[in-house]
């Protein structure tokens, strides 16, 4: 009975998987290049278009020295820009299914019902669907360049359940750590530090349980450092700052304004992620007195610094929350198969609330295509 109730939940776990990726494609077909896409289709300081990487190239050039820092996320945008519509709304999907896959790495699940959960969790538990995922700005800025930071974290985090043994390394990470280090940290402002902090941590602990850290650790956590002063530090930045117009604010108003928008995005964008996270640690930590691994610990920690990072913004809007929610994700996932570990029986409970979350992403999906169809007026 208990195998005909798993062979049911993974059959339709993979029925409605395949459901969401035709909708999640419609979806894309149905928005259009819009905003930042027109400009950053151009050469950026001409209305001239980009055809070919070499004009992308001198673009980024100028922008980091005239707007802004985020070279490899505006490099991403500029080639799905230039690959067209059609190709752009492939790679966007494609984006969206490996950021699941690499949520459930990070997570340690290995299922269709997991890879199900966390592909429904990126459109129901997102403050802003449309402005990070299906916005092509925002795809490169966030559902891109997420699963570049993920894949950071996991590198890391996996060293710290390997033990000293003598396990097999990811293949080649002594030479590709060190341009992943500096995507991770050239992604954005308050990400990027946030998994170098994490970085950090890791090889703090590593160094008081060996002795030693690994030679990748050290070049991986440099490069990623040296990314984030990237994008921090870019002139384009202070250039910006300086064009844009001066507030007449005082510092206690300017204050209360910053808290302001760190108490919005935790209690309105980010409050569903966070209340799923507060039901799975009630009955895994609470009830069945599950600990919470190290692993877990420290995918908060940085849920928590990239949220509060955001705090030097002037601006903290719902989309940026995309990257933080996206950790939360990662750990509520973890929890969850800690749970089914020693309660099997609560499979269908919790798949039936991961159906749930899924509907609502499916809800904003289906609201959208109905209106840009005209069934809604």
């Amino acid at each position: 009975m208990k195998m005909k109730k798993k062979s049911v939940i993974w059959i339709m776990s993979a029925v409605l998987l395949a459901v969401s990726v035709v909708i999640l494609y419609v979806t894309h077909r149905a928005v259009p290049f819009m905003m930042d896409d027109l400009w950053y289709s151009t050469m950026l300081s001409s209305e001239e278009p980009i055809t070919s990487l070499g004009d992308i190239i001198q673009s980024q050039i100028w922008h980091y020295h005239n707007w802004g820092g985020r070279s490899v996320t505006h490099t991403i945008l500029q080639l799905t820009l230039l690959a067209g519509e059609q190709v752009a709304d492939i790679c966007n999907v494609l984006a969206t299914l490996l950021l699941a896959g690499i949520i459930c790495v990070l997570a340690g699940h290995k299922s269709v019902p997991a890879f199900f959960a966390a592909f429904g969790m990126l459109l129901g538990l997102n403050a802003n669907w449309k402005m990070s995922m299906f916005w092509q700005a925002g795809a490169a800025n966030y559902l891109y360049i997420t699963s570049f930071l993920l894949w950071y974290l996991y590198c890391y985090l996996r060293e710290l359940s390997r033990g000293t043994g003598e396990e097999k390394e990811l293949p080649g990470i002594l030479f590709w750590s060190i341009p992943l280090g500096l995507i991770a940290g050239w992604s954005n402002e308050n990400m990027g530090p946030a998994v170098w902090i994490i970085s950090a941590i890791v090889m703090y602990i590593q160094w008081q349980k060996t002795g030693r850290i690994k030679a990748w650790m050290v070049l991986g956590n440099i490069s990623c450092l040296i990314g984030s002063a990237l994008v921090i530090l870019a002139p384009g930045n202070f250039v910006r700052s300086a064009e844009a117009a001066s507030n007449e604010y005082g510092l206690l108003w300017n204050l209360f304004l910053r808290t302001y928008s760190e108490a919005q995005s935790a209690l309105i964008f980010l409050f569903p992620a966070l209340l799923l996270l507060a039901g799975i640690l009630i009955i895994g930590k609470g009830v069945l007195g599950i600990g919470v691994s190290i692993e877990n610990k420290l995918l908060l920690f940085c849920a928590l610094l990239s949220w509060g990072a955001m705090v030097l913004s002037p601006h903290y809007p719902d989309r940026a929350t995309f990257g933080t929610m996206v950790l939360i994700i990662c750990v509520v996932l973890s929890l969850a198969r800690d749970i089914l570990k020693e309660r099997k029986d609560l499979s269908p409970w919790l798949w039936g609330v991961t159906l749930l979350i899924w509907l609502r992403g499916m809800y904003y999906l289906g609201e959208f295509l109905a209106l840009s169809w005209g069934w809604i007026r």
